[in-house]
């Protein structure tokens, strides 16, 4: 059962699943309007508005790859700040080359430039890391949520299902 009767939308005070952002804010939409939908005599199924539910999922659909470009984005962005530390690394090493051949005879300053080379590649690199894994901890978070609610959708729709496939059978004996 998954037509509402006409009007029964405006019955319940709105207009419609209206744009929702986020996928757990669509998903909260979703629940809402199985919360608020009616219910069938003497079950516990309710009735939803098709199109409303419809548009709500073409709505999760639309909103994850946003949330995943995000996460991109975010990749990105620690990606860039690893290339940028790099280059600010190789740039340090090149003057301290330069200033190396020029004060060859100066031992004790090449071997600080070298050493301050080495930990700026090394802070560099740390930093590169921990941006990486802090954008793979947030995807992971995002899609984990996501599961999870897809789960509890699921498992409505199965229970859903049984219920009325139950009814569907025809009575022992018949």
């Amino acid at each position: 059962m998954t037509q509402e009767p006409t009007g029964a939308a405006h019955q319940r005070g709105d207009d419609g699943p209206g744009r929702t952002e986020g996928v757990g804010g669509v998903l909260d939409a979703i629940e809402q309007a199985v919360v608020v939908a009616r219910a069938m005599p003497m079950s516990s199924s309710v009735l939803v508005n098709r199109a409303e539910i419809l548009e709500l999922v073409e709505q999760v659909r639309e909103a994850l790859p946003a949330q995943l470009e995000r996460a991109d984005e975010v990749l990105a962005d620690a990606d860039a700040a690893r290339r940028a530390a790099h280059a600010e690394a190789e740039a340090v090493l090149d003057d301290a080359r330069t200033r190396a051949a020029a004060l060859v005879e100066q031992e004790a300053v090449v071997r600080e430039a070298q050493a301050r080379a080495a930990q700026l590649v090394a802070e560099a690199e740390e930093t590169a890391q921990r941006l990486r894994r802090e954008a793979d901890d947030y995807c992971d978070r995002r899609l984990a949520d996501f599961e999870i609610d897809l789960g509890k959708v699921l498992s409505q729709v199965q229970a859903g299902r049984a219920k009325l496939a139950g009814r569907l059978q025809p009575p022992a004996g018949a």
